[in-house]
């Protein structure tokens, strides 16, 4: 039976644990020439432009053997007024799979719905859980562990703290949002978040009270691709939200920053945050790589 990978909530705790223990092998060279995809076909279907998310799928496929295809949506025929369930389940008759990169959640969820082979979310303006397992594999390579690490989140409320979110609640990790009324993470994510009782939870206003008892500090853009019309507005209203070495004096000595990338240097985050010797950033980074390979491994291998 076919498996998503919509939400980090698509996950139990117990398959994140195998799957990071996979990335951390696959990351070592375990397995290097082992090919477990050989012979399939995955799709790429971005409507978003990206670096890391479209590289690191491509470089994953390959090295597992299988066949990217990257298919942008004004070159196929969903750009020409396709529906999208017969596009998905056209796509379901050449590909093992398939990874899609959007703005509207609804269009993952109709996709899926109507798609015979796996889909795998590779952003949405609401979720962004391949982004979250590079995460949780960054956070466990520095701090040895998950459970009862403190993160502090510091700006928009955005895809990426509601997948933060999710990772805290699944793996037993605490986590405080700091962020200026309005920009709160999604209302339903915090709701399922908070009814699992396995981590902190908590929405504050101020970044250095969040700051304070951070095992890692977090930040990403303040303005989204697709959110340009509000963009002086929301820079105003989270101008005071910018991860510095005066926020980072208020955290353990042994803090971790974090940022999913890309970055506005001197928006949301100082050079000297970025490129100093608290930042995991480009571990993060290149983290995506192996979870991804893993997640993949773990999708379809089986069906080999």
């Amino acid at each position: 039976m076919k498996r998503d990978f919509l939400t980090l909530w698509d996950l139990s705790s117990e398959e994140v644990d195998t799957l990071l223990k996979r990335a951390g092998e696959m990351k070592s060279g375990i397995d290097a020439n082992k090919c477990p995809l050989i012979g399939k076909s995955i799709g790429l279907l971005f409507e978003k432009a990206s670096t890391r998310t479209r590289v690191s799928f491509e470089v994953g496929i390959y090295q597992l053997g299988a066949h990217p295809i990257y298919l942008n949506p004004n070159e196929i025929q969903l750009g020409r007024g396709e529906t999208i369930p017969d596009t998905a389940r056209t796509l379901s008759r050449y590909l093992n799979a398939v990874v899609i990169r959007t703005f509207g959640h609804d269009l993952l969820d109709k996709f899926a719905s109507c798609s015979s082979i796996p889909v795998i979310n590779g952003l949405s303006d609401l979720h962004h859980p391949c982004q979250a397992l590079g995460d949780l594999m960054t956070i466990l390579e520095k701090k040895g562990r998950l459970k009862d690490i403190h993160i502090a989140y510091i700006g928009d409320g955005n895809n990426v703290a509601n997948s933060l979110i999710e990772a805290a609640s699944l793996m037993g990790m605490n986590i405080t949002i700091a962020c200026p009324e309005g920009y709160e993470p999604d209302p339903d994510v915090l709701e399922r978040a908070r009814a699992s009782a396995k981590s902190e939870i908590i929405i504050l206003r101020e970044p250095k009270e969040a700051a304070g008892r951070a095992d890692v500090i977090y930040t990403d853009v303040w303005v989204s691709m697709g959110q340009e019309k509000e963009s002086e507005e929301k820079k105003k209203r989270l101008k005071n939200y910018q991860i510095n070495s005066n926020i980072l004096s208020c955290a353990k000595k042994d803090v971790v920053v974090l940022h999913c990338l890309p970055a506005h240097r001197g928006e949301e985050i100082t050079d000297e945050v970025m490129d100093g010797p608290h930042s995991a950033i480009f571990d993060q980074a290149e983290n995506r790589l192996h979870v991804q390979k893993a997640l993949l491994e773990m999708l379809l291998a089986k069906d080999s």
